[in-house]
């Protein structure tokens, strides 16, 4: 096989990691272009052209991944809570519209209902959300 065919490999690979994203074709597609590049400059049997793609690319992937692992992703965000809405109302104090029984209840914030936990409270008072477990809110009295 000639080195043409690894190169339009390659390059095939890599323009399909365009449409199906992960990171998976991009290794392979190098191991293609590698194995052009050795094929260019020796002569090499087609069978051993394709244990070569092979350790090439497995060369690739796990090189990559020892790379990650030596410089995780530190990903910072100047609004961390931005699609974490119930974690966003954590400390907020808020008047009860129902009462809190048996430790349950409904409080209206905006103009959505939660489910609240708690102390049970009378419909006026005054709580401090104090922690979330999914959409459910657990609130504390205010004194």
């Amino acid at each position: 096989m000639p080195a043409l065919y690894w190169l339009v490999l390659g390059l095939l690979l890599m323009v399909a990691e365009l449409f199906n994203p992960g990171a998976f074709l991009l290794w392979l597609g190098l191991g293609a272009l590698l194995t052009a590049a050795v094929v260019m400059l020796a002569s090499v049997t087609p069978v051993w052209q394709f244990v070569l793609f092979g350790v090439l690319s497995l060369a690739a992937i796990l090189g990559y991944r020892e790379w990650r692992r030596r410089h995780p992703r530190i990903e910072s965000s100047d609004r961390p809570l931005l699609n974490q809405r119930a974690a966003q109302l954590v400390g907020g104090t808020h008047l009860l519209h129902e009462p809190v029984v048996d430790g349950r209840g409904r409080l209206k914030i905006g103009d959505a209902f939660w489910t609240i936990t708690g102390p049970d409270a009378l419909a006026g008072s005054r709580v401090r959300i104090v922690a979330t477990d999914g959409v459910t809110l657990t609130v504390r009295p205010v004194d």
